[in-house]
């Protein structure tokens, strides 16, 4: 199970990278753009994702993972200003998942946790917020694309690139290794 441990702890690492790489390529007004009133900006994810974080990862093993100082609904609001005040939250809310997952041991996994007064055995409580940050990063990365347009950077394999790609991988001999260890 430490292997479990590590591997979303590489998962985790490798779709907050693909935001930051994101957040890197576009310009800063461009954080605060929303393709129309019921859509999400960039900023308002970020503040979604805080609010999220924060609830879920404080007091991990002893609180139910929403807390009832958390007001889902301001995570919503447009009031992040900079890219600053952004990456502050991004930032913020990271640290307290990264805190809160590196000092499980291998025994915490048989506990139950609550989110919402729901139990959760840790492996459940970990894969749901493994579904729910990349769901948003997704979206964070969409945006980016739409914004940049033909100036866009892939994070992943670009476009008409496949073989190549393929071709680098299976020059390698077959191992074990996390699929993020050589991105």
């Amino acid at each position: 199970m430490n292997n479990y441990l590590e591997s979303v702890i590489k998962q985790f690492e490798y779709y907050k990278t693909l935001g930051e790489k994101t957040f890197e390529q576009i310009p800063e007004e461009k954080l605060f753009w929303k393709l129309n009133e019921e859509s999400n900006s960039i900023s308002m994810i970020v503040k979604h994702l805080n609010g999220n974080m924060l609830s879920r990862w404080t007091d991990f093993l002893t609180t139910d993972g929403e807390k009832k100082w958390r007001k889902r609904d301001e995570e919503f609001d447009e009031d992040i200003k900079t890219k600053k005040e952004l990456l502050l939250k991004w930032n913020e809310g990271w640290k307290c998942l990264f805190e809160a997952i590196y000092l499980l041991k291998e025994k915490d996994l048989e506990k139950v946790i609550y989110i919402r007064n729901m139990g959760h055995s840790i492996p459940e409580a970990i894969n749901r917020q493994l579904a729910h940050y990349p769901y948003h990063i997704g979206q964070i990365v969409f945006i980016g694309k739409i914004v940049q347009n033909e100036n866009w950077n892939s994070l992943s394999i670009p476009k008409g690139k496949s073989k190549e790609y393929n071709k680098e991988k299976f020059s390698k001999p077959k191992r074990k290794e996390h699929f993020t260890d050589d991105l």
